[in-house]
């Protein structure tokens, strides 16, 4: 009969007092005990071994910021600005404003109106000595830069510099040198200065692409003017949409006013932003800042020192995010791509051929995930290159071709704004299942409004009014399908699945948008 032991445990078989030999039964149930105790002592180890890697793997050590701090703090600069105030002969500074009644020197409020509001006739203590006209230079403001080459070019804030009449960079040594505007960008917050010196110690630049959500980073700089601040956290997202051409990285690095301009650094040293913006409803930080990534502030910087400005391009359209309830009536595999709301009257798009309502999917052979990867896209593109554009139209992929302009002063289409009851046609108005009534838009009216089809929306109640759609637009589209007049309107909505959502396109002003209409089986009556 088969025996069962306890893993790990020695069983003897009683002996007989007296006797000299073990039986043959005995000695075989002895082998088999030593032979399970050796095969649980080589299991334990083995189960050891593996828990023990993995625990060490699971070790996590924290980066040795002062280390680091010591290696890369030489390179951050602060950056104070001035401006210079107008005097006339007398030395007196701006406007005249004479000291409030009662104001006497005890009150902290003198010192400010007498130091820049003197007296008419008494010069301004900050004004120029020994009697003449000048300027006065008066603090303006306070942040932080990075220095990016061994010759003394700073990288920092397009608001930190914009509008100075003088700047000076402040190094770790306490060697303060006046500094020279090389170029600035409003559009991405990104400015370019010189200072004149040598041997400087520089930032390494990293590749913000490699950066993961999670990973640590820190911030140096000046905030509220306190000269190399450093603060640490983790970075929280990437890709944050902020601005049309910037994908910031955001972090939950403490950032208040005069970090702006300094570098955010990973653990290795290397710059992969530049500490731009915070989230807050008090002026203070709350948790989340935002930083320029390294390689877009690079692109800025290059043409900069180049050429002293940004250029850009631009194929003048106006978009819009494409949105599930958008995607799947149109037909598109996913909700992805940039929707043209408007196109610039003989811009680069129309020339090319797009039109409102195309649902742009590749720009030069890139993926646009986002409405807002296309301005990057185009902004980034040489202008007077002529790129192939893949659009979404009437259910089906259309290749184009655009030719790039530079980008230039903001131009949106033009269009005559739509009036109620302006359309043509005749009959008596019908309320449709949509709880539209619509007209037919004259000839003259189309183009006015510079559109080949269309019906003029007279009144709207029921699903449509939910939906957004009111009295004066213009309804181009219905499903892939376009609106030629309004008894066709009329049919088409008699067609609908009244159980699935429907897309129109609708024109409202200067640009179009497509408005999702809930399936009209499940409005509420």
């Amino acid at each position: 009969m088969a025996s069962f032991y306890n893993v790990g445990l020695t069983c003897r078989q009683p002996v007989a007092v007296g006797a000299s030999r073990t039986s043959p039964r005995q000695r075989s149930l002895l082998d088999m005990n030593k032979l399970l105790w050796i095969l649980a002592v080589v299991v334990s180890l083995g189960a050891v071994a593996p828990f023990e890697e993995a625990r060490a793997q699971s070790t996590v050590t924290l980066p040795d910021f002062a280390d680091l701090v010591e290696r890369v703090g030489p390179a951050v600069v602060n950056i104070r600005t001035t401006e210079r105030l107008k005097a006339d002969r007398g030395g007196r500074q701006g406007p005249q404003i004479p000291l409030p009644e009662g104001l006497d020197e005890n009150d902290p409020f003198y010192e400010f109106f007498r130091r820049f509001f003197p007296p008419r006739g008494q010069p301004s203590p900050n004004g120029p000595r020994g009697g003449g006209g000048g300027d006065q230079e008066v603090p303006r403001g306070v942040g932080s830069g990075f220095v990016i080459s061994p010759d003394g070019y700073v990288m920092t804030n397009h608001h930190v510099v914009d509008g100075a009449d003088e700047i000076y960079v402040t190094l770790t040594d306490k060697r303060e040198l006046k500094g020279k505007l090389i170029g600035s960008d409003k559009r991405t917050d990104v400015a370019l200065v010189k200072i004149e010196a040598t041997n400087l110690p520089r930032m390494t630049l990293g590749d913000p692409n490699k950066v993961r959500v999670g990973e640590w980073v820190l911030a140096i700089g000046s905030p509220f003017g306190l000269d190399n601040t450093v603060t640490a956290g983790i970075v929280s997202a990437k890709g944050r949409d902020t601005g049309d051409y910037l994908p910031f990285i955001q972090t939950d690095v403490a950032v208040n006013p005069g970090n702006s301009g300094g570098p955010l650094i990973n653990t290795r040293g290397e710059v992969i932003g530049i500490n731009s913006q915070i989230y807050s409803r008090t002026g203070g930080f709350m948790g989340i800042s935002f930083a320029i990534p390294i390689d877009e502030a690079t692109r800025v910087t290059d043409q900069l020192k180049t050429n002293g400005r940004v250029v850009r391009g631009r194929i003048g359209v106006g978009i819009a995010e494409v949105t599930k309830d958008v995607a799947d009536p149109l037909g598109l595999p996913r909700a992805a791509g940039a929707q043209v709301r408007s196109v610039e009257d003989g811009g680069p798009a129309e020339k090319g051929g797009i039109e409102v309502g195309d649902i742009i999917q590749k720009f030069d052979g890139k993926t646009v995930e986002r409405s807002t990867d296309l301005p990057r896209m185009v902004g980034n593109t040489k202008p007077g290159t002529r790129v192939p554009v893949q659009v979404w139209r009437k259910g089906a992929q259309k290749e184009l071709n655009v030719t790039v302009a530079e980008l230039e002063a903001d131009k949106t289409a033009r269009a005559a704004p739509a009036k109620p009851g302006s359309g043509g046609g005749s009959g008596t108005p019908t309320v449709n299942a949509m709880g539209l009534v619509v007209s037919d838009l004259t000839d003259e009216r189309k183009a006015q409004l510079r559109i080949k089809n269309g019906v003029l929306v007279d009144s709207s109640e029921g699903a449509a009014a939910r939906s957004g759609i009111r009295p004066g637009d213009v309804i181009m589209a219905l499903d892939n399908q376009d609106v030629i007049s309004a008894r066709q309107f009329n049919d088409l909505v008699a067609k609908l699945d009244k159980n699935k959502t429907s897309v129109a396109l609708v024109r409202r002003g200067d640009s179009a948008s497509f408005v999702p209409i809930r399936p009209l089986a499940q409005q509420p009556r």
